[in-house]
C-alpha cells in the first residue's frame, strides 16, 4: 500500500465516526460527546454550559501528583440530574393538576460517599430532597447531614431496637423519619420503643406487590421479595397500632420492584397495584400521606433504548409522566385525595457523574507487529502452514480452518512427547495466527449468513487483549459479578481510527480480572475496538460508574481505592473549570491496616530478617538499612502501578 493510499484511509475517519462506533450519542444522554481534537468532552449542564475535555481535566490532576487510575467526579452533573428528575416531576404533576406534591429521597446505598451525598442535598434543596437509609451506619449518616425539615428521611432495611431508637432521635427534632415496616415485629418494635421515647413515631408499610420488575434484578420484587408486608400481616400491623394508640402513625405506603427497571410497563403495573393499597387503606380511615414507589429508575447503559438488561425503554420525563398520571387515575377511581409522591432513584441521580479514567499501559498480542521468523523451515508441519497460507482462498475457508487446527493439535502433541524443539513450535504458533488472521479478514467480508460457522467466532478468539492499571473488582464489581455493561471508549486520539478488536485485562492476579463484554445496539460484543499502543500514554474511560461501584469494591489483591479529583464548572476560569478537590487513593499502609496488619509490627520483622542478614554477611550495613528504608517508605506508595510516562 501506497503512503497516499495510507493518507487517504486515515482521513476517512472522523470524530463523528468515533461518535457513531462508540454510540456516545445515545448512552451520552447529553453530557459526553467527542471535539474536533478526538478528545472526549463532558458536557455537565448539556447544552446550557461549557464544556470539559476529560484528558486535560488527568493532566490537571497530573501536576497536582496523583496518577490513575482515577475517578473523576463532575458534581454539575450530579446537581443537573437532580434538578431533572425533580422538575420532571413538578411538570408531570402541574400537567396532571395532581393534587400532590413530588419528595424525592436519594438512597445513600447506592453512594455513601459524603461528597456525593452533600452535593445532593444541597442541590435539591429548592426541591425538599431528602434521604433513605438502609442501615444502622447510614441512619447516623443520615440523621446529621439531613437539615431541612421539609424533607424526609425514609428508613428501609431490617430494623433492630437501636437502629429505631436512633432514627427515632429523628421525630425527637421534629424530623420528617418515617420507619419504614419490612416486617411484622417490626411495627411492634417501633410502637414499643416510641412510647418508651414518649414521640409519636411516623410509620411507613412496605407492601409486597404481586408485580415484578424487569432485567438483573427482577427477583427483588414479587411475592417472593426478601422485604415487605403481605397483605394479612399489613391488616395486622394496624391492629398493633391500634392496639398501642399509634393507629394516627401510619404515613406511608411504599413498595420496591427492583433496581434497573428496563421495561416502564412493569413500573405501570407495579404503581397501579400500590396505588390501591394506598386508596383502599384512605377509605379504612388512615391518614396516609405519602406513596413511595420506591427505586428502579434506570440508566441507558448501552444506548440501544430497550427491554435489554443494559438499557431502558423509558425516559425520566416518562417514567414521571406514568407514575403521576397512574397514581391520579387509581385515586380518582377510588374517591381519596391524592399522595404526596416518593421516589428513591440513586442510580438515576448519580450514574453519570463519574467517570473512571484507566491506563492501557500494555498488551497481549495474538498475532505480534514483529513477526517471529525462526524455525526450520523444512519441517514438514511448517511447510504445511505455507502450503495452507499461500492456498486460501473465499471457496476453501472451512476446510482451511480445520487443517490449520489439525496441524496446530499435532505440534502440541509432538512437544509434548518432546520431538519438536522450541523454535520449530514458536514458528507454528506464529503461522497458526496469521493465517487464522487471514481467514478472518477473507471472512469479514462475507455477509454475515455467508460466512461458515465453524469461524463466526474467529474474531474474538484473534482479539487483543490491553492490559489497564486498574482492578474490575474495586471499581467495576457489578461488571464481575453480574454482568453489567458499562460503556468504554479511549478519552483521546478519537481523531483517528482505532484498528484493533481488544478486550481489557486488570494487573490483579486472578483470571476473572477482566473486561471481555461491551455494550452493543443489538446485543454484547466481545470485543473492543481500540489504538495500538505507542511510546505516549493511552487513557481509556470508563463511564456511568456512579451508581454503587464506588461504594462496593473489594480489596481483592489489596488494591485500594482510586485517586479522586472532583470538578466544577466556572466561567471565570479560562480553562471554564476547575479542580475543587482531589482525595489521593488508598495507599499500601492503609489496605494493610484494613486488613489487620500492623504496619509498624511489619517493619519491625523486616529489621529483624535483615539484621540477620547483616551479621550473617549477607548483606553490608549501610546496605541494610537502605533495604529497609525502601520497605518503609514504600508502605506510602499508591496500591496502584505508577507508570513514569506522562500525556
Amino acid at each position: 500500500m501506497s503512503e497516499n493510499q495510507t493518507l487517504v484511509e486515515q482521513a476517512a475517519w472522523t470524530v463523528d465516526d468515533a461518535v457513531s462506533h462508540y454510540m456516545i450519542d445515545r448512552w451520552g444522554g447529553g453530557y459526553f460527546s467527542v471535539d474536533p481534537e478526538g478528545r472526549v468532552v463532558v458536557a455537565p449542564l448539556q447544552d446550557k454550559g461549557g464544556t470539559i475535555p476529560i484528558v486535560d481535566v488527568l493532566r490537571e490532576a497530573l501536576d497536582q501528583g496523583l496518577h490513575s487510575p482515577m475517578l473523576i467526579r463532575f458534581q454539575d452533573l450530579l446537581r443537573h440530574r437532580v434538578v431533572t428528575l425533580n422538575e420532571a416531576f413538578n411538570r408531570a404533576i402541574a400537567e396532571t393538576k395532581f393534587q400532590g406534591t413530588y419528595r424525592g429521597v436519594f438512597p445513600i446505598k447506592v453512594n455513601q460517599l459524603r461528597e456525593v451525598v452533600e452535593e445532593i442535598l444541597d442541590a435539591g434543596q429548592p426541591y425538599h430532597m431528602g434521604v433513605e437509609v438502609g442501615s444502622k451506619p447510614e441512619v447516623f449518616a443520615g440523621l446529621a447531614v439531613h437539615s431541612d425539615p421539609e424533607s424526609l428521611i425514609i428508613c428501609n432495611g431490617y430494623k433492630d431496637s437501636a437502629y429505631i431508637r436512633i432514627a427515632l432521635i429523628g421525630r425527637k427534632l421534629g424530623k420528617k423519619v418515617i420507619l419504614v415496616a419490612e416486617k411484622l415485629s417490626e411495627v411492634r418494635e417501633i410502637v414499643r420503643i416510641a412510647g418508651e421515647m414518649g414521640v409519636q413515631p411516623y410509620i411507613g408499610f412496605r407492601v409486597r406487590l404481586v408485580s415484578k420488575g424487569s432485567g438483573l434484578w427482577a427477583t427483588s420484587g414479587g411475592e417472593n421479595a426478601k422485604f415487605g408486608l403481605s397483605t394479612s400481616e399489613i391488616l395486622q400491623g394496624l391492629d398493633i397500632m391500634r392496639d398501642a394508640g399509634m393507629e394516627d402513625s401510619l404515613k406511608l405506603v411504599h413498595f420496591h420492584i427492583g433496581s434497573q427497571i428496563t421495561d416502564i410497563m412493569m413500573i405501570k403495573r407495579a404503581v397501579r397495584e400500590a396505588a390501591r393499597y394506598y386508596a383502599k387503606l384512605r377509605k379504612m380511615g388512615h391518614s396516609l400521606e405519602y406513596l413511595d414507589v420506591g427505586g428502579g429508575l434506570a440508566i441507558d447503559y448501552d444506548g440501544s433504548r430497550s427491554t435489554f438488561h443494559s438499557s431502558m425503554n423509558y425516559t425520566v420525563a416518562e417514567y414521571a409522566s406514568d407514575i403521576v398520571y397512574n397514581i391520579a387515575d387509581i385515586c380518582d377511581e377510588e374517591g381519596v385525595p391524592h399522595p404526596n409522591i416518593v421516589s428513591e432513584s440513586g442510580r438515576a441521580l448519580v450514574a453519570h457523574h463519574s467517570v473512571l479514567v484507566v491506563e492501557a499501559f500494555g498488551s497481549i498480542e495474538k498475532t505480534p507487529v514483529q513477526k517471529l521468523d525462526v524455525g526450520s523451515r523444512d519441517h514438514k508441519l511448517i511447510e504445511e502452514l505455507e502450503y495452507i497460507h499461500s492456498h486460501l482462498t473465499i471457496r476453501n475457508l472451512t476446510e482451511s480452518w480445520h487443517d490449520l487446527q489439525g496441524i496446530k493439535e499435532g505440534a502440541q502433541n509432538r512437544f509434548e512427547l518432546g520431538v519438536l524443539e522450541l523454535d520449530v513450535k514458536a514458528r507454528i504458533e506464529n503461522l497458526f495466527w496469521e493465517i487464522a488472521e487471514g481467514i478472518e479478514k477473507i471472512a469479514s467480508k462475507l455477509p454475515p449468513e455467508e460466512v461458515p460457522e465453524d469461524i463466526v467466532n474467529l474474531s474474538t478468539q484473534l482479539a487483543d487483549q490491553h492490559i489497564c492499571n486498574f482492578s474490575v473488582f474495586q471499581s467495576l464489581l457489578d461488571h464481575w459479578a453480574l454482568g453489567q455493561l458499562f460503556p468504554i471508549i479511549p478519552i483521546h486520539r478519537l481523531d483517528r481510527e482505532p484498528t484493533l478488536e481488544s478486550t481489557l485485562v486488570d494487573i490483579t492476579c486472578d483470571s476473572d480480572g477482566k473486561v471481555s463484554k461491551f455494550i452493543d445496539l443489538s446485543d454484547v460484543k466481545m470485543t473492543l475496538r481500540l489504538h495500538e499502543l505507542d511510546d505516549q500514554p493511552y487513557y481509556l474511560g470508563i463511564f456511568l460508574t456512579g451508581a454503587y461501584q464506588d461504594i462496593m469494591g473489594d480489596l481483592h489483591n489489596l488494591f485500594g481505592r482510586v485517586n479522586e479529583v472532583h470538578v466544577f464548572l466556572d466561567e471565570d476560569e479560562e480553562s471554564g473549570w476547575y479542580v475543587e478537590e482531589t482525595i489521593p487513593g488508598n495507599t499500601i499502609a492503609e489496605v494493610l491496616r484494613m486488613t489487620q496488619y500492623d504496619t509498624n509490627e511489619l517493619a519491625k520483622r523486616m529489621k529483624v530478617q535483615i539484621d540477620a542478614a547483616i551479621k550473617g554477611d549477607r548483606l553490608k550495613p549501610n546496605e541494610g538499612m537502605r533495604l529497609l528504608a525502601d520497605y518503609e517508605k514504600g508502605m506510602a506508595d499508591h496500591t496502584y502501578m505508577t507508570a513514569d510516562r506522562r500525556t
